[in-house]
């Protein structure tokens, strides 16, 4: 029987993908945290100073402001085809948006918003040195509709001549919608030196099976100056301090509340907050957001344009909308990023259109492996070649076992004279790397497979249960999803294909072959068990075609005794070293002068 060995590139190349994939999984990368100026520390200091004290105290004095008091709380409806929203008289504040026909894991209606986890506040300084917060003002209400959608205007009395206005403008479709803040007459009621302070918070609601997953996609994401699009942390808490921002995106997962500024906020403070409670698939809220900006006046006046998107975190919509709000939907990190923008979200809105979403997948799967099956070939041809070489280099080794340097500089004559080389096999690998990734990135952000069931598996855009546990096991969970076993039973007969059927023992100081083998499966079992089954069908039906492609190149497109031939052949004409080939001689000689020298 043939004997084949694990080349260590192969071991090193598996840690590699390990490593990167767990930092992929569990990590985003926090960038350096600025320090404000001053004007938006007195802000900050400003509304931390206000924060226990009761609206009265806050909202006017005795004698200069007017009481809103007798004007009764009441919620006013705004509706389109995708959108209905409920906004409080008191505060002017957005108390519900409801997704028109979505559902949450529960199958109840999905809300972003819901009665408390939306805070709108703007505080304005009196000209008695006060604040006054709107989120504490008492409005009344005109409602207008036309063939354009529906306009809601919330006014406030600030005293006999001054007012505050919210207006809302819902159009009669769409996810966007208008919000604008006017005060006027405010000349002898405000100190117009000092910027308004505005505060938006929101505290993101779980609307998924799993709690953890959710929250590895629930991100503050924003774009400002140069066009640069930058985030929060997606693990544990985070805040930022940044200059002319475009817009403020709150992303939970496949939703997003997106706040758009007509012009830039000059400077703002961005926070995200992890909510999440000791038993995270427990918790109702999974992260808390805010932004804190400072809004100026002209002249003797305010005003304040701003636009919200509240919807789906879905590509073929947000692509739409200017201002690049599609950049708020984390594809991945360059050539990935473009990869999934350029090629997979056309080709599987393609495939969706035509065929359903679990049949569409497979269709991708095939027509990614085909695309790579010329780099897959030449991996193939290449470890052809190191399984011819096998009994010249034994036979190195033996005669050298004593002498590593000699050992490896003749192993380098022979790979040189053959014309053959153990990188050729790593080199296809790497290329494949970015693809991978790109799909690793794509399928938890794929809002198409939301709520989209195959075969067993209910929501391609979650995991799949054939059985529930009655305990949880640590980082596994409390379910068997079958898609990721069926992957990791494929992936371990494609690696012990790749890697041989006889593995040699362990040597001293070189890792057990044997048991990386068993072991990677395994691992990516307990990666995918919570992981989208989208993903996982992805990877069963990816390796079962590897398998395929290298039975047919291996057994009937390579031909074992031409490879041999061919290197003889090359072992006959003479080789010119390049210039990588020629220092890696250089430093053998030198390393086997030294060696001479100490003797």
């Amino acid at each position: 029987m043939e004997e084949r060995r694990i080349d260590p590139l192969q071991i090193i190349g598996m840690v590699l993908i390990f490593v990167i994939f767990t930092w992929m999984i569990y990590n985003q990368s926090a960038e350096e945290i600025a320090h404000a100026n001053t004007q938006q520390e007195q802000t900050t200091e400003a509304f931390a100073e206000t924060k226990n004290q009761t609206p009265d105290e806050v909202v006017a004095t005795p004698t200069e402001l007017v009481s809103t008091a007798s004007v009764a709380k009441e919620t006013i409806t705004l509706q389109n085809d995708v959108l209905t929203i409920g906004i409080s008289t008191k505060g002017g504040i957005m108390e519900q948006v409801l997704l028109n026909g979505e559902l949450n894991y529960q199958e109840v209606p999905l809300y972003l918003v819901d009665k408390d986890n939306n805070t709108l506040n703007i505080a304005f300084t009196t000209a008695t040195g006060q604040l006054l917060q709107t989120k504490f003002l008492m409005f009344s209400p005109t409602v207008t509709k036309d063939e354009k959608g529906e306009e809601l205007r919330l006014r406030a009395a600030i005293d006999e001549n001054a007012y505050i206005e919210f207006v809302y403008i819902l159009p009669k479709d769409g996810f966007r919608f208008g919000f604008e803040v006017v005060a006027e007459g405010i000349e002898n009621a405000l100190d117009t030196s000092i910027p308004a302070a505005f505060l938006w918070s929101m505290d993101g609601f779980r609307h998924a099976k799993s709690a953890q997953y959710e929250n590895r996609y629930t991100q503050l994401a924003y774009r400002h100056e140069n066009d640069k699009y930058s985030t929060l942390s997606a693990s544990g808490d985070d805040d930022e301090n940044e200059k002319n921002v475009e817009w403020v995106s709150y992303r939970q997962h496949f939703f997003s509340s997106i706040l758009i500024p007509k012009d830039p906020f000059e400077q703002v403070t961005l926070t995200s907050a992890d909510m999440t409670d000791e038993e995270v698939e427990t918790s109702i809220f999974l992260k808390g957001f805010t932004t804190k900006t400072t809004l100026p006046y002209q002249r003797n006046r305010f005003e304040a344009n701003f636009d919200w998107y509240m919807g789906p975190t879905d590509y073929a919509v947000l692509k739409n909308y200017d201002e690049n709000l599609f950049e708020s939907i984390s594809f991945g990190w360059g050539i990935i990023g473009w990869i999934n923008r350029s090629i997979f979200y056309p080709l599987f809105g393609f495939l969706t259109s035509v065929v359903p979403h679990g049949i569409a997948i497979i269709l991708l799967t095939i027509i990614v492996r085909l695309v790579l099956s010329p780099v897959l070939y030449k991996s193939y041809v290449s470890q052809a070649k190191m399984r011819v070489l096998r009994p010249e280099i034994n036979e190195i080794n033996e005669k050298y076992k004593k002498d590593a340097t000699k050992r490896q500089q003749e192993t380098m004559k022979l790979y040189t004279k053959a014309g053959a080389s153990p990188l050729a096999g790593c080199i296809p690998a790497l290329l494949q790397m970015p693809v991978f990734f790109a799909l690793f990135y794509f399928f938890p952000i794929a809002y198409e497979l939301r709520g989209k069931s195959f075969l067993w598996a209910d929501d391609l855009s979650s995991y799949d249960v054939i059985a529930e546990l009655p305990f949880s096991i640590p980082f596994y969970g409390d379910h068997i999803s079958l898609f990721p076993l069926l992957a990791s039973v494929a992936i371990f007969f494609y690696t012990r294909m790749t890697t041989g059927q006889q593995i040699q023992p362990a040597q001293p100081g070189m890792p057990n072959m044997k048991f990386i083998m068993y072991l990677m499966p395994v691992m990516m079992l307990f990666f995918f068990n919570n992981y989208a089954s989208g993903f996982s069908l992805y990877y069963v039906v990816s390796n079962l075609l590897m398998i395929a492609i290298m039975v047919v190149v291996k057994n009937v497109i390579i031909d074992q005794d031409k490879i041999h031939a061919q290197i003889e052949e090359n072992k006959k004409k003479p080789k010119k070293q390049n210039r990588f080939q020629r220092k890696m001689a250089e430093m053998m000689e030198e390393a086997e002068r030294q060696k001479k020298l100490r003797r």
